[in-house]
Formats: structure tokens, C-alpha cells, sequence
């Protein structure tokens, strides 16, 4: 798959519709600069190479993933390695999750996990996807790679 568009027809229906709202929800939130693709077999939002040559250390030569969108076997999965690298907006999230769910936070270190895909808390999702710029996100990965 090339495309998000080849990689949503791929689903089983039932999870293509919960897919795409979440999917424009991301795409209407998130500051200018990323770069939608595909990625590690999932939808991604990543800092181009052409922003941050350097690219992701973890992967040389690839742009710098951000956020990213699956569908696995039990849920769709939202990736924000923003999250994972800045313990004060995971701080906020967990304070928020609550606000506006009635499901109870399912999240792994940058993982937050959808089993409903009817229960998507879409108006926090949009909060979350416009808290970090292109270059916030890069300060805080230099940051966490340079400590190690």
C-alpha cells in the first residue's frame, strides 16, 4: 500500500468508516508541516526530510514519524510519539480522556487504543493533534536522542 486511500479500501468494513473520521479528524488538526504517507505499514504523519534531514535515527535516511494510524486485529491504534516524549502532554491527555469518554483510558507508551471504533473520542483527538508543531516536535525529540 502506497496510499491511505489503499490502505483504508483494504479494511474490513466494518472499520473503514471509523478509520476515515479519524483519519480527516488528523488531517483537519494537525499543524502545517507534516507529511501524510504511508509508513511501517500504517497511515503516518511525519516531519519530511526535507524540514529535518537528519531523519529518524531509529530508521536513517526515513523522515521522522509523528503520528500514526492502524487498524489492528483487536483495535485501531493511534501512535503519537509526541506523547511518549513529553510527559506533560501525556499528563494532559490522561487528565482529559475522562472529559470525554465513558470508556476508560486504553493506552500503551505512545499507543492509544480504540476497541470501539464508535467510542472515538474525535474532539480530543483534535485537541491532542494541534498541540505539537513540526517544530516543537523536533526541539523534544533532539532533546530525548541527544540524552542518550
Amino acid at each position: 500500500m502506497k496510499t491511505a486511500k489503499e490502505y483504508i479500501a483494504s479494511l474490513p468494513q466494518e472499520r473503514r468508516e471509523a478509520m476515515l473520521t479519524l483519519l480527516n479528524c488528523l488531517r483537519e488538526n494537525l499543524p502545517a508541516g507534516f507529511e501524510e504517507g504511508i509508513s511501517y505499514g500504517m497511515i503516518t504523519f511525519s516531519v519530511p526530510l526535507s524540514t529535518y534531514p537528519k531523519g529518524y535515527h531509529a530508521t536513517p535516511g526515513q523522515p521522522l514519524p509523528f503520528l500514526s494510524l492502524a487498524s489492528q486485529k483487536g483495535h485501531i491504534a493511534l501512535y503519537h510519539l509526541g506523547i511518549y516524549m513529553n510527559p506533560p502532554l501525556l499528563e494532559w491527555l490522561k487528565a482529559e480522556y475522562p472529559r470525554h469518554s465513558a470508556t476508560r483510558l486504553d493506552m500503551g507508551k505512545s499507543c492509544i487504543r480504540f476497541k470501539k471504533p464508535d467510542q472515538i473520542p474525535l474532539t480530543l483527538i483534535a485537541q491532542l493533534a494541534k498541540k505539537m508543531t513540526v517544530e516543537e516536535f523536533v526541539e523534544i525529540y533532539e532533546g530525548v536522542i541527544n540524552r542518550k
